[in-house]
């Protein structure tokens, strides 16, 4: 785009940021007086009519009206929390500088790649054209909705896919259950019926993008300390460049992250649909995250991003007419499927019970065991459950720097520069094709029986 299109889009979405401030302020001035605050989308959108036209710039009512709709859903989403005993969430009170804007399907005009975004009455037309060809067509379009992520500029066009359809005898069996476990070293372990599993790895790579990512930022806020300006005073262009590297710099880490646990859900998707799996029972472990542990630990939990793995496995398999259930997975990892008894959790893969001599991997036989619980039921089953017998291995996340053949992050210090602080040279990630030189991983996946050793 132009400079004069990339200005007014982010004039936008820096009016959108003063229609959040707005609400904002309006409740904060009720809240003084005691008064119920205006979370209602009807009646925020009774005020902003009271205001109006041109209060916001180039921003339509339509645009106000989607950021008056998201604040409504946020505060909504917290009150359900709360009433629920979260007292963990927090109502929307923090403003925001650039907020995404939202248009639905009527108020914008595509025309190839060139889309017509909606602005105020009396303002020039504002027309942008698309990096790449639109995946739908045009009649399946409902929204488009313009945002920033990492200083780029970013317009997410949404339609409405069908589901899947299959040949008759080929779709998925409701009567056909996995169970998957979800983890940090395997982001997906999943245990099908006739004692088929997949484990999806690439866990490992994801933690150390987040590792080094850290390492990078912090070796980089050193790096600008002496030049960075006092309080009081102008920044300089190069302190404006900085802060544009370090965004363009964050938003590459999301998105190779992001990449990542798509690959890694599809994958699970892709071999559902193969072993004609109706029903996916999902272990629930977001309850681990009010754990008192302790700091490392809680780190490596927040950077785990449960909710994520959950949504995008759930997007996947609604289009392919997979239904996806969360259940309880309490105590899957550390129960011996045999012989019911507790079994202490190991530092490792394999689950050994002292009790029954049972040995097998601890990813699938917590998916065996999620796999029999019912959704809303209790940490409990009745049902044996159906160990894994032929396992797939499958890796996610082959463009993250470390997964190549190398195995071996870019940005990862040599030993000169682990004693100088410094972090190591920024290259390329490797092509996404790249095989693994590595030593092929043994599983140990032989189930004993009792008596045996």
């Amino acid at each position: 785009m132009t400079s004069g299109q990339r200005r007014r889009c982010f004039g936008l979405l820096r009016s959108a940021g003063d229609v959040w401030a707005c609400v904002l302020e309006v409740n904060a001035w009720r809240r003084r007086r005691r008064d119920a605050p205006l979370v209602g989308y009807q009646q925020l959108c009774r005020e902003l009519a009271a205001s109006g036209p041109g209060t916001f710039a180039e921003l339509d009512s339509t645009g106000a009206r989607s950021v008056l709709r998201r604040f409504s859903d946020a505060w909504f989403a917290a009150a359900k929390r709360r009433n629920g005993g979260d007292l963990s969430a927090r109502f929307p009170r923090r403003r925001r500088g650039l907020v995404p804007v939202r248009w639905y399907h009527g108020t914008f005009t595509l025309d190839g790649r060139r889309v017509r975004i909606p602005t105020a009455r009396g303002t020039p037309p504002l027309w942008v054209r698309l990096g790449r060809d639109l995946p739908y067509p045009v009649e399946q379009i409902r929204s488009i909705t313009l945002l920033c992520e990492g200083g780029r500029l970013f317009l997410d066009v949404t339609a409405e896919v069908a589901v899947t359809t299959y040949p008759p005898g080929e779709e998925p069996d409701p009567a056909r259950v996995a169970g998957v476990d979800l983890g940090v070293i395997h982001p997906y372990a999943v245990a099908g019926p006739d004692g088929e599993g997949l484990l999806v790895s690439g866990g490992r790579a994801i933690r150390a993008e987040h590792r080094m990512h850290l390492a990078d930022t912090r070796a980089r806020r050193r790096a600008v300390a002496r030049r960075a300006p006092k309080p009081g005073e102008r920044g300089s262009r190069r302190w404006r460049q900085h802060r544009r590297r370090a965004r363009l710099v964050e938003g590459r880490h999301r998105r190779r992250v992001r990449q990542a646990q798509h690959e890694a859900a599809r994958t699970v998707v892709s071999w559902s649909v193969r072993q004609r799996v109706g029903v996916l029972h999902v272990g629930d472990p977001r309850g681990v995250l009010d754990l008192p542990t302790g700091r490392r630990h809680n780190l490596r939990l927040r950077q785990w991003q449960i909710g994520r793995l959950i949504q995008v496995l759930t997007e996947k398999a609604t289009l392919a007419g997979i239904t996806v259930r969360l259940v309880d997975e309490r105590g899957t990892s550390s129960t011996c499927p045999t012989c019911r008894r507790r079994v202490p959790k190991p530092r490792g893969r394999t689950l050994s019970c002292p009790h029954c001599r049972f040995s097998g991997h601890r990813d699938l036989v917590a998916a065996a065991t999620i796999a029999t619980r019912t959704p809303g039921g209790g940490p409990t089953t009745k049902t044996a459950a159906v160990l894994p017998q032929v396992v797939t291995h499958r890796r996610a996340g082959r463009h993250l720097p470390g997964a190549g053949q190398s195995r071996r992050d870019p940005r990862r210090p040599t030993h000169h520069q682990r004693r100088k602080g410094q972090v190591g040279p920024r290259r390329p990630a490797p092509p996404p094709g790249g095989e693994s030189l590595a030593a092929t991983a043994r599983i140990h996946n032989t189930h004993r029986k009792s008596g045996e050793r």
